[in-house]
């Protein structure tokens, strides 16, 4: 494919020649890159173990899914953002959990991060709707930021259904993938997942201490395991579609629907909620590294203070980029001054949280050069 003469050849050689460093060097078995502008994948590349007609597992990228199928929804007149949970699904509203509002949610500001939601339990709607009825606040919502990994989605994702009166994985396919030219990425039948590709934990975990001494703060414990990461390769789970981390793409497919958010005129996205996923932060709480988390209500916008890097954008972004990046070391994002759009997606998922951490920046970064250009 020819290049579009806004994509210097140089910068493009250096996104590609340090990607596959990582490689060549032992530390990922192989991955695949895309790069869109002006509505059109530009390049892409298979390299190591990954294959070119592979789909790969996007983790939590695939949140913003699933949180602007909501804000579709509320702009609708299904109900309003700033609603408690409760007077939707009414088994939410118990053990600190009655005022927690939708927009509270997509914000990872309710107070449950680390609610529980067993497989079992999550295949079955009514078991769900249940198992909400037991959860607990562990701080008070709205008051600080923490990262919940599944709860908040499997909530947004009985929400649609709630509402709807149909199945999450089908509304938010038709409402926000097939406009955007993409296929299905949630809840994959099991014959059709032929291409996918298993996920695999490669190097050994970082020392606490090397992480203490790097960030100045414990390493994080939360539910995102090597155990719970690889349970994504049961056709079962893949099947079921978590909304949190369920996702299924390929980095063409990251960069394709990225490019299609950024260009919408109306046909995805409503404007008013186009306005409000890319550019109105309402989350700035720190998170665990002292991070504001510089979130919509459906994106994590790279910001201006500098600390682009430590939400999972490189140092090179322009402020508005926005993404959301997925365990391990899946990137997706966009830039509006750029017009670049990224996809980067791997399936040998790195135990060495720096490692990992300094990878994504750097190839992020590489990728924020791509229209500037060489001095």
């Amino acid at each position: 494919m020819s290049l579009p003469s806004a994509i210097v050849p140089s910068r493009l050689d250096d996104l590609i020649g340090r990607a596959r460093r990582e490689v060549d060097e032992g530390r990922m078995p192989g991955f695949q890159l895309a790069v869109g502008f002006e509505c059109d994948i530009v390049y892409a590349e298979a390299y190591g173990e990954a294959r070119d007609d592979a789909r790969f597992h996007t983790y939590s990228a695939v949140k913003p899914t699933v949180s602007l199928t909501a804000m579709e929804l509320a702009a609708d007149g299904l109900f309003d953002l700033d609603d408690p949970v409760a007077s939707i699904l009414p088994t939410f509203g118990t053990n600190g959990k009655e005022a927690v509002t939708v927009s509270q949610v997509l914000l990872h500001k309710g107070g449950f991060p680390g609610a529980p939601m067993a497989p079992r339990i999550a295949a079955d709607r009514d078991a769900r709707l249940q198992r909400y009825e037991t959860w607990r606040t562990t701080w008070e919502p709205g008051t600080r930021f923490e990262y919940h990994p599944s709860s908040a989605h499997w909530v947004l994702a009985d929400l649609i259904e709630e509402v709807s009166g149909r199945a999450y994985a089908d509304v938010i396919t038709e409402r926000v993938m097939e406009p955007a030219g993409q296929p299905r990425w949630l809840a994959i039948p099991e014959p059709e997942q032929g291409d996918i590709t298993d996920v695999y934990c490669v190097g050994e975990p970082v020392d606490p201490a090397e992480f203490e001494a790097q960030f100045g703060v414990a390493l994080p414990v939360t539910e995102v395991t090597d155990d719970a990461l690889t349970s994504f390769n049961d056709p079962a789970v893949r099947a079921m579609g978590q909304p949190g981390g369920g996702g299924i793409t390929s980095a063409s497919g990251f960069a394709s629907w990225y490019q299609a958010i950024l260009h919408d005129d109306g046909e995805i996205l409503r404007p008013e909620v186009k306005h409000d996923a890319l550019n109105v932060i309402r989350q700035t709480h720190k998170d665990a590294m002292g991070v504001s988390a510089n979130r919509t209500h459906a994106f994590i916008l790279a910001g201006d203070d500098g600390r682009a890097n430590g939400r999972g954008h490189g140092h090179t972004v322009s402020s508005m980029t926005f993404g959301h990046g997925g365990a391990r070391g899946q990137l997706a994002w966009a830039d509006p001054a750029s017009g670049v759009s990224f996809g980067f997606m791997t399936h040998g998922l790195q135990r060495h949280r720096l490692q990992d951490s300094r990878r994504s920046v750097a190839i992020s970064t590489k990728a924020g050069l791509l229209t500037t250009p060489v001095d």
